[in-house]
Formats: structure tokens, C-alpha cells, sequence
């Protein structure tokens, strides 16, 4: 049986992120995904301006660009039914320029990335179904699973790269999942939504928030996130309008729009993961853990990810180590990374949902451009979350002294 340098399971972002960057580095790559594509899934569709040079990095973003996506200025924020404060990325200190995110529907992006990698020589299993991990005393060295045909396989590799998302097969079968703050998402998209301007917009209200953005050809994805319990026995999809034609500010984008297609969901917005108890196996994207949408975009994340677990994997080859412990630096340089921003996440999601303090920030916001374009830039990815994530810019946020310039 062939041995592959690296298995990677799942076909998203992060998976063929992960395939794309051992393929350049000269490693032998399968990649292994359930689905048939293209395949759609629930998600933002929304992918933050820090993951611009990653994807030209990898070689996708002309092609993505090719699709005539559609790009958006910055947020759109509206607290309790108030007027939507439009806050632009902030002006790049390199180009000069503000940048701006991608909006993409997932199932051409997800197509595009897995032609991409297949083009680049990666061996693509579609339809094939990872259940278990084949070891070698204790580290991973293989996986097995069914295929379309219901058939068993099985594919051995000196490493495999796990990136098959919130249900991956590691998360099952080491217990890894942490649960956290038990919301679920509801997703459809649009057509006919009236949105003002190039703004991904944010509503802010009890029983959660939404999220809706242009996708491009007169359609808008609409995302509701609230609590589980918000379900409370009734159908999802009566849920979901319900609660999105209860804001003022909602009706008035939705008002002569159509959904077109069914109302999806996803649990577990939110979760941490504990740490991998073997060698040969690392965890990238969604199987990591995931942060709530508001604050946190997963598709830069996943593809940030997988870079900082490419450059340990490939010092894992050099040194022909792949132990737990020498693998444990990738979950070291990945909290490093992002743990400002893991922390900035819990902070405004207790923060939206205080009414009062969630209605102050505002209006602070709306009299301080400074305070306003730096936290979308953290929150785009441009900017690093330590810039925010101190007692000084919190305590500027919060207080009551204006200033438009700054001060």
C-alpha cells in the first residue's frame, strides 16, 4: 500500500489551505472529504480583508476574484433598533488604500479551493467518509473509512491533518469537544434585500443578532445566531422569521425580498477543543474550535491556521519527529496568535447582549472614528487584537467623553 507523506480529512478552507501549502513544500498529499462537490454549507459567506494574502499566497484569489465577488467597505452596526453605524476598514499604513472583505457564497468558494488543490497534484478522495485512525504504537499513521460505494478503505501517511470541521472524526473519537456557549445559526439566502451600501450589516437584539451581506446577483445571505433554548419547540424556519421581522431595521432591508431556499441551521457556534493525546495527528479550521461569528471570521481563521500548522509540519519532517510534544508547538503559536482575539470575542459578546452598555458603545463609536475603525480593523483581521484587548482602549470605549477626531 502507498504511504502518503500527509493525509488531510475535509475539503473546506482549512483542509485545502493545509493540502495546498505541504503540495508547495514538496510533500506527498491526499486529501479525503464525505461530500460530493460542489456542496453548500451554513456559514457567513463572509471572509474578513487579513485573508487577502493568504489566498493570493496560495494562488486562489484571482480565481476568486474571477468569480466577481462581492466586496465590502466594512460593518454596518445597529444596536437595539438604531440607525446602522457605518464603520470602513481602516486605511492600510502599506498601501494607502482601505481594504475590503469578500463575500462568496461557500459552495463556489469551497469548489474553487478543491479545484485548486486537485490541480496542483493532490490525490482528492470525494465521497470518502473518514471513521477511524490507523496507529502506529502512539501516533497516528493512517486513516480508514467508506467510500461512496459503501467500501472500506484505508490510506497510511507519516502525518494526518484533521480539518473536517466541528464534527470532525478527532473531536468523537478522543472526546475533545469542549461545548461552549450553546447558540445555534439559522441561514438561507435572498433575493430582492435592500441593503443601503457595500456594508456587511449587523443587528443587535434580543434574542440574538443578524448578520447580511450582498453575495452578488441581487441576492443576500440573512444569518440569524441566538441561544438554543430561543427554539424553545418551535420550527426553525418559523423561528427564524419570526425573530428577523421583530427589528425595525430588518423589516425595512426585508420588506418585498424572497428567501429562496430552505432555512439551514448549525449547532455549537462556539466551543473550545482539548489538546491531541497522540502523535502523528494535528487539528486545523473548525476542528480546533470556533469562535462566535460577531467577533470572529472562520475562514480567515481556518486559513491562518493551517499556515502556522504548515511550518510545523514541515519542521516535524526535517527532524522526522512527529510526537505529541514536538506537535504541540503549532497549539502553542496558534494561541499565541489568536488568544487576544479569543478574549476580545467573550468580551462584546457579553457586551451585545447588555443592552445598556451594548447602546453607550454606540454612541462612543459614532463620536470617535479612531475607536470605531481600529476595532473593525481587529475585527477584520488587518489589525492585531492586543490593540483593543487593554484596559485603556476599554476604558476609552466606555467612556462618556466625545471626540470625532479621536481625542
Amino acid at each position: 500500500m502507498k504511504i502518503f507523506d500527509v493525509v488531510v480529512i475535509g475539503g473546506g478552507p482549512a483542509g485545502c489551505a493545509m493540502a495546498l501549502d505541504l503540495n508547495r513544500r514538496g510533500y506527498d498529499v491526499a486529501l479525503c472529504d464525505q461530500a460530493k462537490f460542489p456542496r453548500d454549507k451554513v456559514c457567513g459567506e463572509f471572509i474578513s480583508p487579513g485573508a487577502d494574502p493568504i489566498l493570493e499566497w496560495l494562488g486562489v484569489l484571482a480565481s476568486i476574484e474571477a468569480l466577481a465577488p462581492k466586496r465590502l467597505k466594512g460593518v454596518a452596526i445597529s444596536s437595539y433598533e438604531s440607525a446602522e453605524l457605518e464603520i470602513d476598514y481602516p486605511v492600510s499604513t502599506e498601501t494607502g488604500l482601505r481594504p475590503s472583505s469578500l463575500s462568496v457564497p461557500r459552495y463556489q468558494l469551497d469548489a474553487l479551493f478543491l479545484k485548486q488543490v486537485q490541480n496542483a497534484g493532490v490525490k482528492v478522495f470525494e465521497q470518502h467518509k473518514v471513521t477511524d485512525f490507523i496507529f502506529d504504537d502512539d501516533c497516528v499513521a493512517g486513516v480508514h473509512g467508506w467510500d461512496e460505494n459503501k467500501t472500506s478503505f484505508s490510506l497510511q501517511a507519516k502525518l494526518v491533518v484533521d480539518a473536517g470541521g466541528r464534527n470532525a472524526v478527532s473531536l468523537r473519537k478522543f472526546n475533545l469537544k469542549q461545548e461552549g456557549n450553546g447558540k445555534i445559526a439559522f441561514s438561507a439566502h435572498w433575493q430582492g434585500v435592500r441593503l443601503p451600501d457595500d456594508y456587511c450589516y449587523m443587528h443587535v437584539s434580543r434574542p440574538g443578532y443578524t448578520g447580511i451581506s450582498s453575495v452578488g446577483n441581487g441576492r443576500a445571505n440573512v444569518v440569524l445566531v441566538v441561544d438554543r433554548s430561543a427554539l424553545d419547540g418551535k420550527k426553525a424556519e418559523t423561528l427564524y422569521h419570526n425573530v428577523l421581522m421583530s427589528n425595525c431595521r430588518r423589516c425595512e432591508m426585508l420588506q418585498g425580498a424572497e428567501r429562496v431556499e430552505p432555512v439551514r441551521s448549525v449547532e455549537s457556534l462556539a466551543f473550545a477543543v482539548k489538546p491531541v493525546p497522540c502523535g502523528g495527528l494535528v487539528l486545523v479550521g473548525d476542528a480546533m474550535g470556533f469562535i462566535d461569528p460577531f467577533t470572529g471570521e472562520g475562514i480567515y481563521l481556518s486559513l491562518r491556521s493551517s499556515q502556522i500548522a504548515g511550518e510545523v509540519i514541515h519542521a516535524g519532517f526535517q527532524n522526522s519527529n512527529f510526537s505529541r510534544k514536538f506537535l504541540s508547538v503549532y497549539n502553542a503559536r496558534r494561541q499565541e496568535e489568536f488568544g487576544d482575539k479569543f478574549l476580545l470575542s467573550r468580551v462584546l459578546q457579553w457586551l451585545i447582549y447588555n443592552r445598556p452598555f451594548c447602546n453607550g458603545v454606540m454612541k462612543r463609536l459614532s463620536t470617535n472614528r479612531v475607536l470605531a475603525e481600529t476595532l473593525v480593523g481587529v475585527i477584520g483581521d488587518i489589525l492585531p487584537a492586543k490593540k483593543v484587548v487593554s484596559m485603556k482602549f476599554l476604558l476609552r470605549l466606555l467612556s462618556t467623553r466625545r471626540g470625532a477626531n479621536g481625542q
